[in-house]
């Protein structure tokens, strides 16, 4: 029987660490590299082998996953000279769980193409509880080939795969998600500050969203968090509107006009302005309250 590909993970936090649980469940040797060194105990603890370094953990890997915050922290790891690009070995592959831009991306995929390693776009839809329950969607764009090699370890941390294509598509579509979903949680924010307004009971009226027609998997699972009014961070606002800011440069690129977003992302900004940046998005419940003079601690 073939060996199984060895695997590295680059990016030990909330997100990283559940999926490489799940990877070494799955009897794939994993090496690790991140930051801060209590990140990457956490996936040692569970069998992983630590490396020091971004070019230590992709020497060691047949496959080298990424999960980082943003543009620049990818460029950095990707295609510095102790990133992942100048210690793959030929032939290996990197796929990266990121939100990040397609430009970035495409500047990856082209050093990646000269020293002959498969690039993959693997974006995550999904957040860090749904990453403990493997219940998150993972977005696929790149060389075909090559995510047939990689798909059965993605599988095991992930309840569906969508290959979109052999470029950039997987980014576009990450934006998209995350476009409704930004959208989606404004109009929530407003409707419950309605709703409180005119004195309808708060677990009632959640309930009654949950069953109705708008009804979805991402409504029900953040509504189990408002019942209680749990803001713990699954995404902070600072994240999010990196995410807004990458929709609005790729629709200014395309000629796209996005004109709720836009109005979204001014929204979206009192989050900082108002002391809300550490906790999760959906805050933005308790910014309209208070800006409709309701008491965020009185659900009734």
């Amino acid at each position: 029987m073939a060996s199984l590909p060895r695997v590295g993970w680059i990016g030990a936090g909330r997100m990283g660490v559940p999926m490489g649980g799940f990877i070494l469940k799955g009897g794939y040797p994993l090496s690790v590299y991140s930051r801060t060194a209590a990140s990457r105990q956490k996936l040692v603890a569970l069998g992983a082998k630590e490396t020091q370094s971004v070019a230590e953990c992709a020497r060691a890997a047949d496959v080298i996953f990424t999960a980082v915050p943003d543009d620049a922290a990818l460029r950095e790891v990707a295609l510095g000279p102790q990133g992942v690009l100048a210690n793959a070995a030929p032939g290996a592959i990197f796929a990266d769980t990121s939100t990040v831009s397609p430009e970035v991306s495409a500047d990856i995929d082209h050093e990646a193409a000269a020293r002959g390693v498969a690039y993959l776009r693997t974006p995550i839809s999904g957040n860090a509880a749904s990453a403990r329950s493997g219940d998150i969607t993972v977005l696929v764009s790149g060389p075909e080939a090559a995510w047939r090699t990689v798909k059965p370890i993605v599988e095991s941390f992930s309840k569906a795969q969508v290959y979109l294509g052999s470029g950039e598509q997987a980014r576009y579509m990450k934006l998209v998600v995350n476009a409704v979903v930004v959208s989606t949680a404004q109009a929530m924010a407003e409707a419950l500050a309605l709703g409180r307004k005119a004195g309808l009971e708060w677990n009632l009226m959640l309930d009654t969203i949950a069953h109705s027609t708008i009804a979805s998997p991402w409504l029900k699972a953040k509504i189990a968090l408002l019942k209680p009014r749990d803001f713990t961070p699954t995404m902070t606002p600072r994240l999010i509107l990196k995410d807004i800011d990458l929709m609005l440069a790729a629709a200014r690129a395309n000629g796209v006009a996005m004109p709720l977003t836009s109005l979204t992302r001014e929204l979206w900004q009192g989050l900082l302005s108002e002391g809300y940046g550490e906790e999760d998005y959906m805050a933005a419940v308790k910014l309209a309250e208070k800006r409709s003079g309701l008491a965020s601690d009185d659900k009734e």
